[in-house]
């Protein structure tokens, strides 16, 4: 959603339009998924918080990998490729290492 959010107004003229109607409604709702987000991580992972910011920095590069690639045509280089194997070694850490 976040891509969406800051990257629509290259793909829609809609949203290069009306940046604060998408500010208000889009950023509600993810700040919103954010917190759930959070609090179900860290109960997860027995209050620690860290291993959330870890799994969405992660996330965060892949989705944008990928929704730039795909919506804007963005190759993906070495220097990404890399980027996302690294990405991928992080959610795995946090993910499977107990």
């Amino acid at each position: 959603m976040i891509w969406f959010q800051t990257n629509g107004q290259f793909i829609s003229p809609w949203i290069k339009k009306n940046p604060i109607l998408v500010s208000i409604l889009g950023g509600t709702i993810i700040s919103y998924m954010f917190i759930r987000a959070t609090a179900l991580i860290a109960g997860y992972y027995d209050g620690a918080i860290w291993p959330g910011r870890f799994i969405g920095f992660s996330m965060g590069i892949t989705s944008f990998a990928f929704l730039t690639w795909y919506f804007m045509g963005e190759g993906i280089n070495t220097k990404t490729l890399v980027s996302l194997g690294l990405a991928t070694c992080l959610i795995c850490v946090q993910l499977f290492w107990k």
